[in-house]
């Protein structure tokens, strides 16, 4: 459906910008007369013209041409207008939060105008002289219709409760948007975890995550399969064309090789959701982590003992195995400054911290103790044997004792060697700090670890290859850090702490991983 809905938008796009041609016609020409550029004006950002001409799409720097025709921008009052589209969760509340912020923390004057819950703008205006600066136009409806606006050239940023999938990437690319798949063409804004819940009434706390995929997938149709009463099991969860239902169709039903059940009931609002879940003690929803009211959240439990709990610590970390990040998504083209640098901002610590009180998992690194991490020393303490004995586990504690680990962690993409979309986010994110000197003077350790299938000493080289590897990129990606600065040191330990059951894809996948220790 969006396959057919988005090329249909891309294609009446360029069939009948040339009608509107005229209106837009520009003429560039150099101060000094010896270069003139003629085209279709596609854009003005505050410093550059795009331009379509004969020769293709080009991006002049305002400041060496002259414009004149009926398409020039005012160069004086000019006004930056961007066009965001997409998610209404990210719409709602946090987007809105962070734009708010960020206008303060630049000393600008905000003004919300709603024409419609779906349709609203932000003026930004400068805080002394009172001049318009930046018009930030939203519009709030799906993952799908946010793709297909910026595919259309309708929006400039996308907000996606998902990844761009391979036919909306391939769309782009032909729509001269660039590589969309690229880690360059997107940003991870904020974290959220899709959590199972049920009604306080209901005594069934916990569930495996080849259950919940059973289960939606009306396999599992009485509670009783579950340890819990002999009732039928209802099912809910977010409209099919929301970017979290897709989520989970992506990571858990597909994973499961199942499809959704033709009996689910869909709600518009996860709020919706919540509340009928709250009411119906024999319900089961997937809910956002972010807003799961007073429903019970259940626990994903595995054959061999080892359970998994969503947290926000949990979530930065990806130990637990349903992580939903949040994206921006935008083409190979100037935004305007202001909207470039909002971009900039929300990566700012201050915006992580709006993030968290927009009810939200924020990306900023914590530290956290040995002594707090009990639980983790404790599988590795239950699954020692011939592979991993005593003398393992007391070098890898006698390693690990002395520093913190940080929430900032990397893990793979299924049956691949390529980073998921959250760590490549933190690949940046920990460059990013590196060339800040926030880790100056510091130990820095990437410390690998696999999953238990094969024998132990193939799992260590694999562990240090991936610790290497993470390291590599992080490295690359910080440009500017001073390396006499940086004490950065890797290690492996293998299969000796695993987070979850090694009998499930889901169950290696989080335990192939590199984590960051820092002293």
């Amino acid at each position: 459906m969006f396959h057919f809905r988005a090329a249909i938008k891309a294609a009446l796009f360029f069939l009948f910008s040339g009608i509107y041609a005229f209106a837009q016609d520009v003429t560039l020409t150099s101060h000094d007369g010896r270069v003139e550029i003629l085209g279709t004006l596609l854009g003005y950002d505050g410093e550059f013209y795009r331009v379509d001409t004969e020769y293709g799409e080009l991006t002049v720097d305002g400041s060496g041409v002259l414009c004149e025709g009926p398409g020039c921008p005012n160069l004086i009052n000019y006004v930056a207008e961007i066009s965001i589209s997409g998610a209404a969760t990210m719409a709602e509340v946090l987007m809105p939060a962070l734009i708010e912020a960020f206008a303060i923390r630049n000393g600008y004057d905000v003004e919300r105008k709603n024409d419609s819950l779906e349709r609203f703008e932000y003026h930004l205006r400068d805080g002394l002289s009172g001049q318009s600066l930046a018009r930030f136009q939203f519009h709030a409806n799906s993952s799908d219709e946010g793709f297909a606006d910026l595919l259309a050239d309708e929006a400039d940023i996308a907000m996606s409760l998902r990844e761009i999938r391979p036919q909306e990437a391939e769309l782009g690319y032909e729509a001269g948007l660039g590589d969309m798949s690229d880690v360059n063409r997107s940003r991870v804004l904020a974290l959220d975890g899709m959590v199972p819940i049920v009604s306080r009434a209901n005594p069934v706390r916990s569930i495996s995550l080849q259950q919940l995929a059973e289960v939606y997938a009306g396999n599992i149709v009485n509670w009783s399969e579950l340890g819990g009463p002999d009732a039928p099991v209802d099912l809910y969860l977010m409209a099919p064309t929301s970017g979290f239902t897709q989520a989970i169709e992506d990571q858990l039903m597909r994973r499961a090789k199942r499809e959704f059940s033709s009996e689910i009931k869909y709600f518009d609002r996860n709020s919706s959701l919540v509340s009928a879940v709250e009411l119906d003690p024999f319900a089961i929803g997937i809910a956002s982590f972010s807003e799961t009211g007073s429903a019970r959240q259940m626990t994903f439990s595995g054959s061999c003992g080892f359970s998994l709990t969503a947290g926000r610590r949990a979530i930065k970390t990806e130990d637990y195995p349903l992580n939903a990040p949040m994206f921006l998504y935008f083409p190979a083209r100037r935004l305007p400054k202001v909207a470039r640098e909002f971009l900039a901002y929300t990566r700012n610590p201050t915006a992580q911290v709006v993030i968290r009180r927009a009810g939200f998992v924020d990306q900023a690194p914590e530290q956290i103790p040995v002594n707090l991490q009990g639980d983790r020393f404790a599988n590795a303490i239950s699954v020692a044997g011939p592979e991993i004995d005593l003398e393992a586990l007391q070098e890898m504690v006698a390693a690990l004792t002395p520093m913190d680990r940080l929430t900032t962690s990397f893990r793979f993409q299924t049956g691949s060697t390529r980073l998921d979309a959250q760590s490549r986010s933190n690949v940046q994110l920990l460059a990013l700090a590196l060339e800040n000197g926030d880790y100056d003077g510091k130990r820095l350790v990437f410390v690998g670890f696999s999953d238990g299938v094969g024998s132990a000493d193939i799992n260590q080289q694999i562990a240090m290859k991936r610790a290497e590897a993470v390291r590599d990129a992080v490295l690359e990606v910080a440009e500017t850090v001073n390396p006499d600065l940086l004490n950065i040191d890797v290690m492996a330990f293998g299969e000796a702490m695993p987070m979850a059951c090694d009998d499930t894809d889901w169950g290696r996948q989080v335990n192939r991983r590199v984590e960051i220790w820092v002293q």
